[in-house]
């Protein structure tokens, strides 16, 4: 019994005591993950995730061209520069919107063509993207002390932390798991806009940029993950082919027809380049695949709304895409009536 009381007595004295404060995890770069993750540190590095902003001097070698009188030295970094368009920022962290003596100039570089486009031209434009281009981001502060950058980050680009959270403590003991291993959610936090259940905005025609989730969830796919189809670590182009596992009927049915002997893939239909990225190839297509899969083939079908909230109009787009969007990005020659009336067959 005395050793029963004397037992409770002591849990409920080390209950009072001081408990040691545990640190809390630190980056530590992805090169440190490459130790013992290579595989996956070699398909990261790879894709495009940890070129989406990078210092002038690493970019400089990326054969890019510099806006109208600018050198590198007058650069601190390249945002994007790896598929279809790079941004520069100023020493002063400024996106450079001008010529540098002022003068009006075409100032985002389109890779594809090596044409110039305009970006908010003249306007004094911080750079605020930092929380989905960096890694280890916080709004506090102004990285590097230029004032035109909105906060700091511990990685430029998308690096391994971003998605799985600071590596120390599992560096220091691989049996400690990483913070964060829930593939969608970590998607979600920069691949919508607005929320996921948000409805998908569009621009001048197009769906706006980085709303991949947004139409997955206004789709007939609302169901799927990001994962059913994508490999985290790898380009989005790397995409799994995995169309056939539900809709295998149809599939044997198509790859007998004319589109399926020419090896049509399922995605260039019904995922056509709908969403913004740099410089429209056509009048409906430029460069990120849409992920809203349904097509329409009604012909007063219209994918685009216009609503008013609080004395604001705005332009969304319905849970599919319309037949002449699909059909005469290739079939240029024709028209909307011909490709609805073949389009009924399209499988056949």
């Amino acid at each position: 019994m005395f050793l029963l009381r004397m037992n409770v007595l002591l849990l409920f004295f080390a209950f009072l005591l001081p408990r040691p404060v545990l640190a809390e995890a630190e980056y530590i770069g992805s090169d440190q993950c490459s130790e013992c993750h290579m595989d996956f540190y070699s398909s990261w590095n790879a894709s495009g995730h940890h070129l989406h902003l990078r210092k002038a001097e690493e970019a400089r070698h990326a054969s890019l061209a510099l806006p109208q009188g600018f050198s590198w030295e007058d650069v601190a970094y390249v945002i994007g520069g790896i598929k279809s368009k790079a941004l520069f920022i100023g020493q002063d962290g400024y996106i450079i919107t001008s010529a540098k003596n002022g003068s009006k100039a075409k100032t985002q570089y389109n890779l594809k063509d090596g044409s110039w486009s305009d970006y908010f031209p003249g306007e004094k434009k911080p750079y605020v993207c930092a929380s989905c281009h960096t890694t280890g981001y916080s709004s506090d502060g102004h990285q590097n002390g230029r004032s035109g950058i909105v906060g700091t980050w511990q990685e430029d680009g998308i690096g391994c932390e971003a998605c799985h959270g600071p590596g120390s403590e599992h560096a220091a003991n691989p049996r400690i798991p990483l913070a964060n291993t829930d593939s969608e959610a970590t998607c979600t936090t920069c691949h919508q806009r607005g929320g996921i259940d948000r409805r998908v905005l569009s621009d001048t025609g197009l769906v706006r940029h980085h709303e991949q989730i947004n139409e997955l969830k206004a789709g007939p796919h609302m169901g799927l993950s990001c994962v059913n189809c994508h490999n985290p670590h790898r380009r989005a182009a790397q995409a799994r082919d995995n169309c056939t596992v539900c809709h295998s009927r149809l599939y044997n049915v198509f790859k007998e027809s004319t589109h399926g002997k020419a090896d049509i893939k399922c995605f260039e239909c019904h995922m056509p380049e709908l969403s913004e990225s740099a410089i429209s190839r056509t009048n409906y297509i430029e460069g990120v695949r849409t992920h809203l899969f349904k097509i329409n083939i009604d012909p007063n079908a219209n994918m685009f709304k216009v609503v008013e909230e609080d004395g604001i109009k705005s332009t969304f787009t319905k849970g599919f895409v319309t037949v002449d969007i699909v059909c005469l990005n290739c079939h240029g020659s024709r028209d909307k009536a011909w490709a609805i009336k073949n389009a009924k067959d399209m499988h056949k």
